[in-house]
């Protein structure tokens, strides 16, 4: 196969390579350990960016998690505004199902009319699962089927301890609704990719049907922890106390859950010591994207390819971060053609001579393999140049 095929080959091949080589680590950091216990039946505490695991209590543990189930309903609701299918302005009119839920609750009635935005500062702020289901059906109709996209988008994101039976967290007539801590942090993590979330998920107290009806954030680190960005709270009779909490300082984002804690009090200190714990201990190491030099190219239109990889972050203890080296090899030549995005090299990052990340280099241009008219024409010019 020739032309437009080995080109489609190439570029597949070297897309699956560069994948593979980015893949965040999802493991806990070697040997550490919080120097508390954390009162809890399972945790884990991650930072967003990078998708690494820093502490982590029977976290893959299947568990009821209460309210923040509603981190995956919001996900999908953010999935659709951010993906034009909805819009935070739009006007739903609340079912008599929607409006029928108990617990949490900002009191719908049957037929009322609600902005998409002040449904969610509801399902944010006040968890309430009346505005969480009339959400879920304005996305997908029915909640039936929006717990069925929840699941896919779990298996999606390898959420592999997680089986959602409603879109609220309410579980007294449930009989396998639970998560797990780590995938808990997933959820959260690709919640926080959606940079409007946060727009909500940081407001302590708010209001709705013109200032009528108030809303008090059921996560109190919003207010009394520095740096709180969220996320979201829950707790039932089953799931006991629940958190996904997070909060960014100096450029890191911690998320840290708490699933099955005694009290809603030592939830929130179990919560907040782990991200105080994060934070004093660890920094995120960042190389930005650069452009790494050319590669001699053979056979094709131009003699060499010019270069560059991504940019690449690793958390790490504060005071290792400076102690990082950076070595870039690249292929000695490429034979023509050689495709945009091509695997040609690597960019390996140690600390005291031991690998700790690497990143594929690739070919920032296209490099077309040359004809044999034009290879002609080089040398009939070459010959009357004298070269």
């Amino acid at each position: 196969m020739k032309g437009k095929n080995v080109r489609r080959i190439v570029r597949l091949a070297a897309a699956l390579i560069a994948a593979a080589l980015a893949v965040p680590c999802l493991c806990t950091a070697a040997g550490e350990a919080a120097p508390f216990d954390v009162d809890a039946r399972s945790a884990v505490l991650m930072e967003a960016h990078t998708g690494q695991v820093l502490y982590a209590k029977n976290a893959d543990e299947a568990l009821p998690p209460a309210s923040v189930t509603k981190i995956m309903t919001l996900l999908l609701v953010m999935e659709a505004v951010d993906g034009g299918r909805m819009r935070l302005e739009d006007t739903l009119t609340v079912s008599e199902y929607a409006a029928s839920m108990g617990g949490s609750q900002v009191y719908l009635e049957p037929g009322e009319k609600m902005t998409v935005e002040d449904l969610i500062k509801c399902t944010v702020i006040s968890s309430a699962n009346d505005a969480a289901v009339a959400l879920a059906e304005a996305v997908c109709g029915t909640e039936e089927a929006f717990v069925g996209r929840m699941n896919e988008r779990a298996a999606e994101l390898g959420m592999t301890s997680t089986h959602f039976e409603n879109v609220t967290g309410l579980d007294d007539d449930t009989t396998a609704h639970q998560t797990s801590a780590l995938d808990i942090a997933l959820m959260s993590r690709e919640l926080l990719r959606h940079e409007t979330i946060l727009k909500y998920t940081t407001i302590w107290m708010d209001s709705i049907r013109d200032g009528a009806f108030g809303l008090t954030n059921t996560n109190r680190l919003i207010r009394y922890f520095s740096g709180a960005t969220g996320l979201k709270t829950g707790s039932t009779a089953k799931a006991k106390f629940c958190i996904s909490a997070t909060a960014e300082r100096d450029g890191m984002h911690l998320i840290a859950v708490i699933m099955g804690s005694p009290t809603r009090d030592v939830r929130n200190e179990m919560a907040k010591r782990l991200l105080e714990w994060g934070f004093s201990r660890y920094a995120l190491y960042e190389s930005p994207a650069a452009a790494c030099g050319t590669v001699r190219v053979t056979g094709g239109t131009a003699s060499e390819c010019r270069t560059e990889r991504a940019a690449f972050s690793l958390v790490m203890e504060k005071e290792k971060c400076r102690g990082v080296t950076e070595e870039t090899t690249l292929a000695q030549s490429l034979e023509a053609p050689v495709v945009q995005g091509q695997v040609v090299g690597r960019t390996v990052f140690r600390l005291d001579g031991e690998v700790v990340g690497e990143i594929p280099v690739t070919a920032s241009e296209e490099v077309t393999e040359i004809g044999f008219w034009e290879l002609l024409l080089r040398l009939v010019h070459g010959m009357l140049l004298g070269k």
